[in-house]
């Protein structure tokens, strides 16, 4: 991947809101994001100084310059959830064949951390369909066109206590709402870059399978995890299978606006949009990469089929 020049794309300052809540806000990181109505459309997570967390649009014609609206966006039939929810954040985005959106986010409530379904067509609002996970599943990400979604199981318990995850696991559903797992998908590597992992954006589909981007987190440095991005490539009827899963990561922190902030050391990629029309990707389309850095600002890395496939046949 290589990142844009001219990183951070969208940083605190440039969300002007006439909502009370958000002004002068802390951060703005880990978007969902997809192409809506011929422009590029990113769903932000924003956070306040009070720590509560909201989606703001923003939209652009050319996939680096960004609006965003000047209100959040409104959360729907939220009393359709039967817990307390403190936080609703890091959404991952699709389309589907009718012309709707899909969103899976990670929802914080007293009963543990779920995934939450929600369809949209504007992105002004959300609507929330219910919980679709177990407790402790986070990293949601539905395989475009498909039954199939990749997810982690938040299991591992560090050493802190803090519940994470060490695999994805591939699971099927008729109705967006009921899964079951069919098989794992892969687990970390203990020792090595990737020993704590999740999917990052929606996988994207090429002549050779899906291509699934995933962050990892190296936990061994005693002063701090590193959170990575790396690439596998996914059998295309059978998506649990990996073909490929690159020995190195494709992005790592090394700018001062990834290695400095609210958590240091962090790429987290969320959003990938393809510059193309088709529904396969062929081997040289560019592909945006939209990650969170160092969870608090918004940059941009850009890719092309044929060397993320490269990079996951890499030994």
């Amino acid at each position: 991947m290589y990142r844009y020049p001219d990183n951070p794309i969208i940083t605190r300052q440039d969300i002007k809101s006439r909502h009370p809540a958000l002004q002068d806000v802390s951060s703005v990181f880990n978007p969902g994001g997809v192409r809506h109505e011929g422009q590029f459309l990113l769903l932000l997570r924003v956070q306040n100084r009070a720590r509560e967390t909201f989606f703001v649009k923003a939209l652009s014609e050319d996939g680096i310059h960004f609006s965003s609206s000047d209100l959040p966006v409104q959360i729907l039939h939220l009393e359709r959830c039967k817990h307390m929810i403190y936080h609703i954040y890091d959404a991952r985005i699709t389309a589907d064949t009718a012309g709707f959106y899909q969103v899976f986010c990670a929802m914080d409530t007293d009963k543990g951390c779920f995934l939450g379904y929600f369809r949209s067509e504007d992105f002004d609002s959300l609507d929330f369909i219910g919980l679709a996970s177990e407790p402790d599943t986070r990293n949601g990400v539905l395989l475009p066109g498909t039954d199939y979604r990749f997810e982690r199981p938040n299991k591992h318990v560090g050493t802190d206590g803090v519940k994470t995850g060490s695999r994805i696991v591939c699971s099927k559903s008729r109705d967006m709402l009921h899964w079951q797992e069919v098989a794992e998908v892969f687990s970390g590597r203990p020792h090595y870059w990737d020993e704590l992992i999740g999917s990052g954006p929606p996988p994207l589909l090429c002549e050779e399978g899906w291509l699934h981007i995933y962050h990892g987190v190296a936990t061994h440095f005693g002063s701090s995890n590193i959170y990575q991005a790396g690439i596998s490539l996914q059998d295309r009827e059978r998506p649990w299978i990996t073909l490929a899963r690159g020995r190195y990561n494709v992005l790592e922190p090394r700018e001062s606006y990834e290695l400095s902030g609210q958590v240091p050391n962090v790429i987290f990629p969320s959003a990938a949009i393809a510059l193309s029309d088709s529904h396969v990707m062929d081997k040289d389309t560019p592909i945006y990469i939209y990650y969170g850095a160092a969870d608090t600002a918004v940059a941009l890395a850009i890719t092309t089929p044929a060397e993320l496939i490269a990079q996951a046949r890499a030994e």
